[in-house]
């Protein structure tokens, strides 16, 4: 008996469910050594305890996710060999370089973080130790840059020559800077450190409507949000650009993305809504020339069609839903900071009212679904190739049948470190509160 009768579609299944679980810890991992480092600096610019208590606590609950981080990240190295052999076999030479590349890069932002950890006020000059936590951080992007450098290559792949079905003269170097690369790194890099920055300021949040600690957490959730604006902002203007790439080289995954259907200038940004059997969208919002722009610039530029492409390389059209998904919850992240950073500054008193702080709580949660949508556009958007152009889906999966099953251990395996990691972290935080916290540095006891 199966589980799923078709093992490509379940091999597809397996990977969605562990790239989602994955992605909420590698996210963790590029964005919060930013975080600590920004605070620590300012704790020491500034001499002030609550800054430098943020850091601290920050990276000892770090250290839990990151092993968590470890054992997610291993697994899919094991599940691209176990699930999508073919694609092993004609492209493994081409990306063992950056999988290697990003373990090293994991192992390197993991060492400095013990030796930062342990080194805790083992120095004269806090600013040495600070030092220490740049090799965290450059560890955490490469780590992320490396494994974003093995999804270009799958979207547009460069770097080799086909030469009888086999893939012949690889230079994996090549193959690492391919068109797609500039947009999709930074467009990864950026939405961890806004996804990161809007996470912390929820926790914050939540604390003051508990009427925590409210100096520590009312420092906290300033700094969060000044860095979550600056980093959405930053994402808004890197979406565009990966917009325009999706013009040039993928039109099909921005055709399906907007429901786009006919070629035609001065096309508008169709948003949500229901399509009915004849492909006409019902029910949706449509921002007039939005998509021209978004595509090559100017109103009146003509975007290519779903029509153009064979039907059975055209994407799935839910790959919209994922898209408005990413957009509006961007839009509105945007909007709450921006507001929090016009409010603070003109002591606007609803931006400490119970009601918008509660906003910023469902900031933080939203954040990640945006970087799950986003993942989840990227991924099935490229269906049906593994290996745009070269290799399909089928082509590529495994045709065992116990895959299916193994969708149900890793369900269950990822529950149980899901939960784990949440017992783990709300033990540390309980045992050692902030109040306990700035006692012991106030008084010198750092046991």
């Amino acid at each position: 008996m199966t589980l799923f009768e078709d093992p490509a579609f379940a091999s597809r299944m397996l990977t969605l469910l562990t790239l989602s679980f994955h992605i909420i810890y590698a996210t963790i991992g590029v964005g919060v050594p930013l975080m600590i480092m920004i605070a620590q600096w300012i704790g020491i610019k500034n001499n002030d305890n609550h800054y430098l208590l943020m850091a601290r606590r920050w990276a000892k609950g770090f250290v839990v996710t990151v092993a968590v981080g470890v054992v997610t990240g291993t697994i899919i190295g094991l599940q691209l060999s176990l699930l999508w052999p073919s694609f092993m076999e004609l492209a493994g030479n081409i990306i063992a370089l950056p999988l290697f590349m990003e373990v090293f890069a994991f192992f390197f932002e993991a060492i400095f973080l013990g030796i930062y950890l342990y080194t805790w006020d083992r120095f004269d000059n806090p600013k040495k130790h600070l030092l220490l936590l740049i090799p965290v951080a450059v560890g955490g992007g490469m780590s992320a840059y490396f494994i974003t450098v093995v999804n270009s290559f799958m979207n547009s792949p460069a770097g080799f020559d086909i030469v009888g079905g086999d893939l012949v003269n690889a230079n994996p170097l090549l193959a690492m800077f391919t068109v797609s690369m500039p947009t999709k790194v930074a467009h990864v890099l950026s939405t961890a450190y806004m996804t990161i920055a809007f996470m912390f300021a929820a926790i914050a949040a939540f604390r003051l409507l508990q009427k925590k600690n409210q100096e520590y957490h009312k420092k906290s959730l300033h700094m969060a949000m000044k860095i979550g604006l600056i980093f959405a902002i930053a994402t808004a203007l890197i979406g565009d650009l990966s917009g325009k790439y999706l013009a040039e080289y993928q039109p099909e995954k921005l055709a399906a993305a907007e429901w786009h259907f006919e070629t035609s200038t001065e096309a508008p940004l169709v948003m949500w809504g229901v399509l009915d059997e004849n492909n006409e969208t019902n029910y949706a919002l449509h921002i007039p020339y939005a998509l021209s722009i978004l595509a090559h610039g100017f109103p009146s530029s003509e975007v290519t069609g779903l029509e153009e492409f064979p039907e059975e390389e055209q994407p799935p059209l839910v790959i919209h839903y994922f898209f408005d998904t990413m957009v509006t919850i961007g839009m509105f992240m945007i909007a709450l900071s921006l507001l929090y950073w016009f409010g603070m500054r003109r002591k606007w008193s609803f931006v400490e009212k119970n009601w918008y702080r509660w906003l910023i709580v469902a900031g933080g949660p939203l954040s990640f679904l945006a970087i799950e949508a986003g993942w989840w556009m990227a991924e099935v958007g490229r269906q049906p190739w593994i290996l745009r152009g070269l290799m399909t889906i089928e082509e590529a999966a495994t045709t065992s049948d116990y895959v299916g099953w193994m969708f149900v251990l890793f369900a269950v395996l990822y529950l149980i470190l899901g939960i784990g990691t949440v017992v783990v972290l709300r033990y540390m935080f309980r045992k050692n509160t902030v109040e306990k916290d700035l006692e012991r540095m106030q008084g010198g006891d750092e046991s």
